[in-house]
């Protein structure tokens, strides 16, 4: 790391300086990060899973598709109020004016509403492992977008861990015999790649606008903005996937599309239902790792968890598991590694520093 590299960690001194992570021990903000990576990976590797069941079963409707994956924002208002600071902690940062908080959540909500709508649409007309692979590019976008937009600076082990885990998503894609699933033409298969490719770059782009509000907007101490975040743009999104599902027509076949689901009504809305849960927990890793380390950081783990679905699908749909996967997975987890260690040492400088400022302003005191 050189002496003009920016820690990972606190790329803006007055978050670092209000920011109440930095002051956890070392164990618990480490614990923090796992809860987060946790969530992110169980939660994408489930609803890409659900996703792709609902679409084998017989579902049809990209805004259904597209809703469920904002939908279940109102579980989240629960642990919001929980979390909510007291209005001392709160009245001793600056808050943001109402106005500036809802184009805030209203442009990121609209934007999340369209990446999510051409997921959707990537995912329809793409086998999983060519999903996966083409959703490998979102960390290419991000590296661009969080150096202009984060200022975010690259070592030796970021990039390593990057082409890595880029490398073990490929293996995963190349693997697949199939480009598609069955009866889907050249055209939707173009289509399809076309909107993933989009919704990678619209993803990557939306990871590192989150950041830049959390350091320059927001300026919040408790995770609560997280939450918040969390809700306010998933409302919006909801509500811009509602409108398209009725003005596309789609809500007209949905009961069709209940009668005939292979697995039964039950499993219909069983599978809509969990879908949304699962995408909630995803996204609350997302945004909590944006938070607590950096957005580049959010999309590496996030492109793990795509080595991560096809050992669920190897559980859940029995699904073969050849050499090819096995030393993917490998490079997954090195990449992964190598990540974290990168965090690790970026950590113990961040750390260094503010013990070494806290002593010169002990001594100069005395």
């Amino acid at each position: 790391m050189t002496d003009n590299q920016e820690p990972i960690l606190n790329k803006d001194e007055t978050l670092m300086d209000q920011t109440p992570f930095l002051k956890l021990k070392r164990w618990q903000w480490w614990l923090l990060v796992a809860i987060n990576i946790f969530f992110l990976i169980a939660g994408q590797a489930a609803a890409v899973l659900l996703g792709r069941f609902y679409y084998d079963q017989g579902g049809n409707s990209k805004w259904m598709a597209t809703l469920v994956q904002t939908a279940g924002f109102p579980i989240l208002c629960f642990p919001f109020f929980l979390l909510r600071p007291s209005r001392e902690s709160s009245a001793s940062t600056t808050s943001p004016s109402i106005k500036t908080l809802a184009l805030l959540y209203f442009v990121l909500g609209v934007l999340v509403a369209g990446d999510n709508m051409l997921y959707s649409v990537g995912l329809l007309h793409l086998s999983a492992s060519t999903y996966s692979l083409i959703c490998a590019t979102q960390l290419a976008f991000n590296a661009v977008f969080s150096f202009f937009l984060n200022s975010q600076k690259f070592t030796a082990l970021i990039l390593n861990s990057v082409v890595i885990l880029s490398l073990s998503a490929a293996l995963i894609a190349v693997n697949d015999d199939s480009e598609g699933p069955s009866g889907v033409s050249k055209g939707k298969f173009l289509l399809g790649f076309l909107c993933t490719v989009g919704a990678s770059a619209l993803y990557s782009l939306l990871l590192s606008l989150m950041q830049l509000s959390f350091q320059k907007v927001l300026k919040k101490e408790t995770f609560s903005v997280v939450l918040e975040m969390q809700i306010y743009t998933s409302l919006v999104a909801s509500c811009v996937s509602t409108v398209g599902l009725f003005a596309s027509g789609e809500w007209k076949t949905l009961h069709h599309e209940m009668k005939d689901f292979n697995s039964g009504r039950v499993s219909y809305v069983l599978t809509l239902v969990w879908t949304a849960v699962t995408w909630q927990v995803c996204a609350v890793g997302v945004v909590g790792l944006i938070f607590v380390v950096s957005s580049l950081f959010s999309n590496v783990i996030s492109t793990l968890s795509l080595a991560v679905t096809p050992l669920a699908a190897l559980v859940v749909f029995h699904d073969k598991m050849n050499g090819v996967k096995v030393i993917a997975m490998l490079l997954a987890l090195c990449g992964f590694a190598s990540y974290i260690y990168q965090n690790y040492l970026d950590d113990k400088k961040a750390r260094r520093s503010q013990t070494d400022v806290q002593e010169n302003h002990d001594n100069s005191s005395h």
